[in-house]
């Protein structure tokens, strides 16, 4: 259970930093060579833009579950505890609708890549599917952390606490 709730947890921060260790050393590792020895590896330049995918979108579903993301806090703190829950709510609704559509798009460019068997330039055996799969992956957490949200929220709501309408980047 414990193992569970870590996952929980730290999952984002977990596979956000083994992507961002691995871009930079690669980056870091092959402008070294190509200065001092004058020569790269022919992926170096684009496997780190494929672990970027992984960075931005698993950020994205962690800024949701920390409420870092884009909203309204100013409107929203002069509104009632009910017009704050229902903006919540509208909330929920929407990154659960906008995710799906992501979903369901990006998993067909997955399936294509992984079907025409697509290999990552400069690389003999690297598939692109294994990049990409992180967007519909993603959003797939991103619905997760929304619907904790919104179980937090209505708790929040019915035992009369105040809601989480506002919140710092670091999830503060």
């Amino acid at each position: 259970m414990w193992l569970i709730r870590w996952i929980d947890a730290n999952i984002e921060r977990v596979v956000i930093l083994v992507a961002y260790v691995f871009m930079a050393g690669i980056i870091f590792v092959e402008v070294i060579r190509r200065f001092l020895l004058s020569e790269q590896v022919a992926w170096s330049s684009t496997i780190p833009i494929y672990l970027f995918l992984w960075i931005v979108w698993i950020a994205c579903a962690h800024n949701v579950r920390i409420r870092a993301h884009l909203s309204f806090d100013e409107v929203r703190n002069k509104l009632s505890q009910r017009g704050q829950l229902l903006c919540l709510l509208l909330d929920a609704v929407l990154w659960i609708v906008f995710s799906a559509i992501v979903i369901f798009y990006t998993s067909k460019q997955v399936l294509l890549s992984k079907d025409n068997f697509a290999i990552v330039q400069g690389t003999d055996d690297v598939m692109q599917w294994w990049f990409y799969i992180a967007t519909p992956l993603a959003f797939s957490i991103l619905i997760v952390r929304v619907l904790q949200n919104v179980a937090k929220d209505v708790s929040d709501y019915r035992n009369g606490r105040p809601l989480k309408v506002q919140t710092g980047m670091l999830g503060e």
